[in-house]
């Protein structure tokens, strides 16, 4: 019997089972789990309530938490302090309960939390334009390169290595439908900045657009005015970047970019196992609807009072199916909503206040490892609060070690770049405290001894 909640008609899904070569839907789920007369459930016996709690709690025990460990990995999910008033407004029913508010008479209050979120990332990144968000950043950056073909037809995706790698593979994975083709260019062994010659090279008559990270995944900060003037202008720049950085640092919009997009995770957001998160996405108003997602506009009702509603809804792919701009028909809007309600918060001293602080202790951190035998940086380029730090010895043995004394240590980059086995990624942010930076470059000034190596 045909799932009433799916479009397919029957013969399209035979036509598919046939394609993949099964019989069955059914079939589909048997290969990959086995039936469901094979499988041995593994349930324990019940108990009562009081052990089962115990038995969470001494499971939650095991693993590692921010509350009692010093942090210095970030890589894109980053550890900041979220005010108590983040959750306690958030969690109200008006937030937690609504749905999407397509009754704009009924949905003032999250309407108006939506669109005051918009105007603090148009704020944030000297954009015109921004949505209500996206599911995280590496969807949104992937929504961007799609949006670029879309307005140009062109199907060449130059993206630079120094964005988030994990980004890059979700775009390709997003462009593989469309057929678009990912080139990626170099950044300079040296400074850690894109490779312009090499961004240069691979420009041609059918380059869609250029993406690149500021600060980069290395946490080097790219001239963005340098690279725009590279680019030529019918080709789309787009920018994917750290909220907080924007404290202190000039905005993508400032230098010319399209498209503005990344992890909003940082904006009142807990780090939990790695999200929910939400993508914030920005562009400019000539390429307004080309933008994916929900748009939240200000209008009046019949009395002229101000009031607040969903806009430009038809390029949505509820409402146009297949012919859509995106794919996107839901967004992570709670925590976009805790976005708002963090930089409403911290307002603009705040959050330039939190990006100087993780700025400093960064630097500092990166200048006395710096100094330490057998750890040298890696880099040259100037950095927000992240840094790649080279060592002769074995990263994971150190990790280790760290972990022993209630430290979370950098990221390995080993994990996406074979060549830089004696590489790791540094963060530091405002809640890493002084005593604690020490602690650390203690350990690792003694990490030698300490481990034997």
């Amino acid at each position: 019997m045909q799932n009433p909640y799916l479009p397919h008609t029957e013969a399209e899904i035979t036509e598919m089972l046939k394609e993949i070569g099964v019989s069955s839907v059914s079939e589909i789920y048997e290969k990959a789990i086995g039936k469901a007369s094979d499988i041995e459930l593994k349930i324990p016996e019940s108990i009562c309530e009081y052990d089962l709690l115990r038995n969470f709690r001494e499971l939650s025990e095991k693993n590692v938490n921010f509350q009692e460990y010093a942090i210095y990995l970030g890589a894109g999910v980053y550890n900041h302090f979220i005010p108590s008033a983040v959750f306690e407004l958030a969690s109200r029913g008006e937030f937690l309960t609504a749905y999407t508010p397509y009754q704009p008479e009924v949905s003032q209050g999250t309407l108006q939390a939506l669109f005051e979120y918009q105007t603090m990332i148009c704020e944030l990144t000297k954009m015109d334009v921004a949505n209500s968000s996206m599911y995280d950043g590496a969807s949104a950056l992937a929504e961007a390169v799609i949006m670029a073909n879309n307005i140009n037809g062109k199907s060449e995706i130059l993206i630079s290595k120094a964005i988030h790698p994990e980004y890059i593979e979700v775009v390709k994975t997003y462009s593989r439908g469309k057929k678009l083709n990912i080139v990626e260019f170099e950044f300079d062994n040296e400074t850690g900045r894109v490779n312009l010659d090499d961004l240069k090279s691979k420009l041609s008559a059918n380059t869609s657009c250029v993406a690149v990270q500021y600060p980069n995944f290395f946490g080097i900060i790219e001239n963005l005015k340098e690279i725009r003037n590279v680019i030529p202008e019918n080709v789309i720049y787009i920018v994917t970047t750290n909220p907080i950085s924007l404290g202190i640092l000039e905005p993508p919009g400032s230098f010319g970019a399209d498209i503005v997009v990344g992890e909003g995770q940082v904006l009142g957001n807990p780090g939990f196992f790695g999200g929910p998160g939400f993508g914030f996405f920005a562009t400019r108003e000539k390429y307004l609807r080309r933008m994916p997602g929900r748009l939240i506009g200000q209008t009046v009702d019949s009395e002229g009072k101000r009031g607040f509603v969903m806009t430009l809804q038809t390029r949505e792919q509820h409402i146009r199916r297949a012919r859509a701009t995106s794919n996107i028909c839901s967004n992570h809007a709670h925590n976009a909503v805790m976005g708002a309600i963090y930089m409403s918060l911290l307002g603009k001293k705040g959050i330039k206040e939190v990006a100087n602080l993780s700025l400093q202790k960064a630097h500092y951190l990166a200048e006395k490892l710096d100094k330490l035998e057998h750890f040298h940086l890696k880099f040259s380029g100037p950095f927000f609060h992240e840094f790649v730090l080279e060592t002769d010895l074995d990263w994971s043995e150190i990790n280790q070690y760290l972990i022993e004394q209630k430290i979370i240590g950098p990221l390995e980059l080993s994990r996406f770049y074979k060549e830089m086995k004696q590489s790791a990624l540094f963060c530091v942010t405002e809640m890493n405290r002084r005593e604690d930076i020490e602690f650390l470059i203690g350990r690792l000034g003694a990490v030698f001894n300490e481990i034997n190596i």
